[in-house]
């Protein structure tokens, strides 16, 4: 099947590159043609695990590909799937790319006889697929909706730092169909993968989306509220007490005598918040929707406030321990939102880096692959290291932005050496019991401690 991708940001690049993976032909579509030139390449303009040998495996088969002419994309192809931002825009979701990309199009669909699908994959509040998106596309294309051509909306369901892996095994494939005709296209798009594939309504499936982000962000909200319990009680460690709330088989299930510890428990951590592309606009997005229906979300207010709190809690929990950090000189070692990842976007690590120079400390940042990107956020108000070793030469202390897995495989040793303090706060719990030398005192967050000489 030939398909047409808008937009070539995370979700349309790893949708673009798994479906040519499994053998359709996908052309993404771009206006910034630096990215275009980069696909075009077989490279990838972001990080992504797995997705660089993804994409210059399927463009040298000539099933990727990559261009500015959206018309000539659309028309060659059967299937077109939207893909393009939809960000927060002071406390509303700004679908102005999305409407820009139906106009667009439906415009390339006007002298098409055969029939076309057109499926939104971004996250979009529910009523917009039936709504603003079906009426521009018939409006630029004089055509309707479930007579001329198809509409659908396939909500993703990707993390960042494991999208590849995420979509190639799929846990479901939601399809959203304002007709059966266009259902029934998507399941050929989809045939090849093995999983539970509900067919909904348009507005069923973008509920689903939402819903899916709102429970996750609760889950993180739940386990930060109680890790500030827990942080102001001595002897209290949240890191033990949802141990033992893991193993309530309703939460970890005890199979064939095997306990299975599910995904959704590595959020039932503590942390110091959620970030990234979607927890924090997605959850801004529902408020407003429910807002303009006259409802309240006590629920989903309160999760977005713990989480704004959180990050201020963590400094000031680590400050209480080790003292003032004025003046103090602080390696941050991590700056994207999580491990797995180059996005910066409402990450934590970041806000941790602003509340240390906030409080009057000297802060080196490194991040595996985040460090240059954090230029234009940070300014020149930090050192930017090459390594992590670098950025904890003369440090007081280092603090765990993100929880990448090689500082598990930092030689601790040698960091003692080059640093002028003894203390790590692991502000994502990473290293939890992982051995540190003797000497070196690691300061973790969600247990009530007393306070330690740094």
């Amino acid at each position: 099947m030939e398909v047409s991708i808008i937009g070539t940001g995370y979700v349309g690049l790893v949708t673009g590159a798994c479906l040519a993976a499994v053998g359709h032909g996908v052309t993404c579509v771009d206006h910034v043609a630096a990215r275009v030139e980069t696909i075009s390449r077989g490279r990838t303009p972001f990080f992504e695990p797995g997705l660089q040998d993804l994409v210059a495996r399927t463009v040298a088969a000539g099933r990727l590909s990559a261009t500015a002419d959206l018309i000539g994309a659309v028309r060659a192809s059967e299937v077109t799937l939207i893909a393009v931002g939809t960000p927060d825009n002071a406390g509303e979701i700004d679908l102005s790319q999305i409407e820009a990309a139906a106009r667009a199009v439906g415009a390339a669909i006007v002298e098409k006889d055969a029939y076309h699908v057109v499926a939104v994959k971004s996250t979009v509040t529910p009523g917009t697929t039936e709504g603003i998106v079906r009426r521009r596309l018939e409006e630029a294309s004089g055509k309707r909706a479930g007579e001329d051509f198809g509409l659908c909306m396939n909500p993703e369901f990707l993390r960042e730092g494991s999208a590849v892996e995420d979509f190639m095994h799929p846990d479901r494939i939601v399809v959203g169909a304002f007709d059966a005709r266009a259902a029934e296209v998507f399941a050929r798009l989809y045939a090849m993968f093995d999983c539970p594939k509900p067919v909904v309504s348009l507005t069923n499936a973008e509920f689903v989306k939402y819903a899916s982000n709102a429970f996750l962000a609760t889950t993180i909200s739940f386990a930060n509220e109680l890790a500030g319990l827990c942080e102001a009680t001595p002897g209290a460690d949240a890191e033990v007490v949802l141990d033992g709330l893991h193993l309530d088989k309703r939460l970890s299930p005890v199979l064939d005598g095997i306990r299975v510890q599910p995904g959704i428990l590595h959020y039932l951590r503590p942390s110091s918040g959620f970030g990234g592309s979607c927890f924090p606009k997605d959850l801004t997005a529902l408020r407003a929707f429910a807002r303009e229906r006259r409802l309240p979300t006590p629920l989903i207010d309160a999760v977005d406030q713990v989480n704004a709190a959180r990050n201020e809690a963590v400094l000031a929990m680590a400050e209480a321990r080790i003292g003032p950090l004025a003046d103090r000189q602080v390696a941050v070692l991590g700056l994207a939102f999580k491990a797995g990842t180059d996005d910066l976007r409402h990450s934590p690590a970041i806000e941790l880096v602003l509340g240390l120079l906030a409080r009057g400390a000297h802060v080196a940042v490194y991040d595996p692959v985040a460090t240059d990107l954090a230029r234009p956020v940070l300014g020149e108000k930090v050192v930017y290291a090459d390594t992590a070793m670098t950025a904890i030469e003369g440090a007081d202390v280092v603090v765990i932005g993100a929880a990448w897995p090689q500082w598990r495989d930092l030689d601790w040793a040698k960091a003692m050496t080059v640093m002028r303090g003894a203390v790590v706060f692991d502000a994502r719990n990473s290293l939890r019991d992982f051995p540190l030398p003797d000497g070196l005192t690691r300061l973790g967050i969600g247990a009530g401690r007393r306070a330690i000489s740094a």
